[in-house]
């Protein structure tokens, strides 16, 4: 059984099936090679010895040629018999054409006469007139003796000369081609034996080639390629066993060497992996084991096959418990059964189920099954994880009765609010008070744009400002009849439904803005009446000029003196101008009497200031107040209103003009003599940038922060209303803008505005 055994391995061996197919490959190619080669041979022999015979025909011929012509017989017969006695020649004949031997080398022997229609003279004679022509090889015959031994014969026609045709001692017709024939047989003894000697010459040749060789690849694969071989089914023996620190020592560098050096490495790497799924396999059981949710294994029929130690703890459960007793206290499965459905199709399912935990209290769970297959791809058993989501249902619930209250809340803000896409600014969704402020039913707005309620003009720069600000003032929106609305909007950023909104909350200022215009408006009215002395100085100063030039004319008309033509162009020129003068200062007050509206259009910060400051300018320079100009040429126009900044300066002015008169009329140091007013513009950080800097008594730190306070005053009764600060500080803050102070007691304030620059001076 071993010997079998033994020869099983070897006959299945790479070797023995390497050494076996190209052994049997190089003994065919070898054996082909000996048979051409050993054929080619005799052929090759054959050809020499019929060579060789056909010259001595040729020779015996040439050689009783002259005989034949003197007929003398005596001498052909010794001719041909000394030919005869050469060693290898059978037999020399020659023959008549009727087949009669003429003479022979085998002297007293009698010799048959030849059939013209067999042997070899059927090759001439089997036509009808006979060939006259035969090639050698058709005049060559091989044959056996009696005792076996091989002869080659050749028949030479002997042809009718044209000396034999014209001899006197016998004639021959001209007609007649061929007088008779030739024929000379040779032993093909020696040639056979060199025939033979050579073939067992070749072929002891072919079987040490074949010998040597496969000896040498036998060895070659043996030694080379065997024992490496069984070195590296040895190595992957041991790696299959597990030994994957096995090294199988082969030191070469060649193609077995480098597999040699793959396996080792092959072991190696799975060696790591091995470790690696080990732990990975260690790292599983703890995941599965410390999963902070209930993890079972059931069989068909819901028997527990495992179970990890989170399920343990809760439930009072052993191996082979039914699932539906352990979770829920029951008798049999229940009517809605994902482990069932999974055995069913193979396939993962999920319920949400309700049972009691061992303590008695109720729990919810969100249930999962999916399939356990053998490798048949059969299902064994259903593996089910439950969460418990009892907190979850609890939160449900909570969040379902908070969304229910924020709803109502939502509902019954007294604005309106809207919740907007944040990519297009649509409305999705919006309170029911939007009705009151705007007159749109809420069914009108849903899907809509936000910015349909801003005038066309304004809605690109509304778009950009309400994605990038959480606080819009002062707003004009149009309601559903077209009428103005002022709002202040209010953005958040928030989620509704699962996408990004804006929230917007939207405040109707309309009135209060009415309010403050009817205030603002009466603040005019107020610093116009304080303005009446200086105003009325700029109205005396033109209308004495007219009263001088009229009291001229008047005089030369009642005179009747004539006036030349320059003296009138000048009087009447002067006139002209004053009349212009007067005309302006007048336009210049209804403007900035008149009431402003909320409104927004490029502004020139320069051209404001000095416009209020040509009201003043006359006051000033009467109360000696030197007025220092620093205008930023080309000054960047900002967004607001012309009237309304006017009026900003205008109240700055007025209070810088009464610090100063206040502070000389108090006790100060005769050399002080400073007074004066500072108007500054700049540009600076995006921003436009306005200051207004005195030299009066400044304002005390106790108080400072408090000027901009409503009715809030330092000056003496009746002569402030404490509105001037606190209007300014509104107009300001309508237009994105900002108003400071820095003061230091009797030495002066510095009030400074910032507004930010409109889109086209950016």
């Amino acid at each position: 059984m071993k010997k079998r055994h033994r020869f099983q391995d070897l006959h299945l061996s790479l070797s023995f099936r390497l050494i076996f197919w190209v052994g049997l490959i190089l003994a065919v190619s070898i054996t082909a090679w000996a048979y051409y080669n050993i054929g080619h041979q005799k052929e090759r022999a054959v050809e020499n010895i019929v060579e060789v015979a056909d010259r001595l025909g040729n020779t015996i011929r040439l050689g009783v040629h002259y005989a034949m012509m003197l007929n003398s017989r005596d001498d052909i017969t010794q001719t041909i018999k000394n030919f005869g006695k050469q060693e290898g020649i059978k037999s020399i004949r020659i023959f008549n054409k009727a087949g009669e031997t003429s003479y022979s080398s085998n002297a007293g022997k009698a010799e048959p006469m030849m059939n013209m229609k067999e042997g070899a003279c059927l090759i001439c004679h089997n036509t009808n007139p006979p060939l006259v022509k035969v090639s050698l090889a058709g005049r060559t015959r091989i044959f056996e003796g009696p005792q076996g031994e091989r002869f080659l014969g050749i028949i030479s026609p002997i042809y009718n000369q044209p000396g034999c045709a014209s001899a006197a001692c016998h004639f021959h017709p001209k007609k007649t081609k061929v007088l008779g024939a030739l024929d000379v047989v040779v032993s093909l003894k020696d040639t056979d034996r060199e025939i033979f000697a050579y073939e067992r010459g070749i072929i002891l040749m072919a079987v040490f080639i074949f010998l040597l060789t496969s000896g040498f690849m036998a060895f070659f694969l043996l030694r080379f390629v065997n024992r490496p071989i069984q070195k590296l089914i040895e190595g992957t023996r041991h790696i299959g066993r597990g030994e994957y620190g096995y090294q199988v020592d082969l030191k070469r560098k060649d193609d077995i060497g480098q597999l040699s050096d793959a396996i080792n490495h092959m072991g190696k790497k799975i060696g790591e992996k091995q470790d690696e799924l080990n732990k990975q396999k260690g790292e599983y059981q703890k995941l599965f084991e410390s999963a902070p949710c209930y993890i079972t294994v059931q069989d068909r029929d819901f028997k527990l096959l495992r179970y990890n130690r989170e399920f343990a703890e809760q439930f009072d459960a052993h191996s082979g418990d039914y699932c539906y007793q352990v979770y829920k206290g029951r008798s049999e499965r229940c009517d809605v059964c994902p482990v069932q459905d999974t055995f069913d199709d193979g396939q993962p399912h999920h319920s949400e189920e309700e049972g009691i935990n061992r303590d008695g209290t109720k729990s919810c769970w969100m249930v999962r099954t999916s399939p356990v297959k053998n490798k048949a791809g059969e299902v064994v058993a259903a593996m089910e994880m439950s969460l418990d989501v009892t907190a979850m249902k609890h939160l449900e619930s909570e969040v379902k009765k908070s969304e229910e209250k924020y709803k109502i809340i939502f509902s019954t803000i007294p604005n309106p609010v809207f919740v907007l896409d944040q990519t297009n600014l649509d409305i999705l969704d919006c309170n029911d008070n939007v009705t009151s402020v705007y007159g749109y039913q809420k069914e009108e707005v849903l899907n809509t744009s936000f910015l349909n309620f801003f005038g066309p003009w304004e809605r690109r720069q509304y778009e950009s400002r309400m994605k990038a600000s959480t606080a819009i003032d002062s707003v004009k929106h149009y309601a559903k009849d077209g009428r103005a609305i002022y709002v202040n909007i209010r953005v958040s950023s928030t989620e509704f439904s699962g996408e990004a909104v804006f929230l917007v909350t939207i405040s109707d200022i309309t009135e209060r803005l009415l309010a403050e215009q009817q205030l603002i408006q009466a603040s005019k009215m107020a610093t116009l009446g304080e303005m009446s002395t200086g105003v009325a100085h700029e109205l005396n100063q033109p209308l004495s000029v007219i009263k001088t030039a009229g009291s001229f004319l008047h005089k030369k008309a009642l005179k009747g003196r004539k006036i030349d033509d320059d003296t009138m162009k000048t009087l009447t020129g002067e006139i002209n101008s004053q009349v212009d003068r007067a005309s302006k200062i007048i336009n210049h007050m209804r403007e900035f009497g008149r009431k402003s509206d909320v409104v927004k259009e490029e502004v020139q910060l320069n051209d404001a200031l000095k416009r209020a400051l040509e009201i003043f300018r006359q006051q000033l320079k009467l109360r000696e107040i030197k007025v220092v100009l620093d205008l930023q040429p080309q000054l960047p126009s900002v967004m607001a209103d012309s009237n309304r900044l006017e009026q900003v300066f205008i109240n700055l002015l007025i209070n810088a003009r009464d610090a100063i008169e206040a502070k000389w009329w108090g006790n100060v140091d005769p050399k002080d003599k400073a007074k004066e007013i500072t108007l500054k513009t700049r540009k600076k950080n995006g921003k436009a940038i306005v200051e207004i800097a005195d030299t009066g008594t400044g304002i005390p730190k106790a108080i400072i922060d408090k000027i901009f306070e409503p009715f809030f005053t330092t000056k003496q009764v009746g002569k402030g209303t404490g509105l001037g600060l606190s209007i300014s500080y509104g107009i300001v803050r309508d237009y994105d803008g900002t108003i400071s102070v820095k003061s230091e007691e009797d030495k002066g304030s510095t009030f400074t505005i910032q507004f930010p620059l409109s889109g086209s001076a950016r």
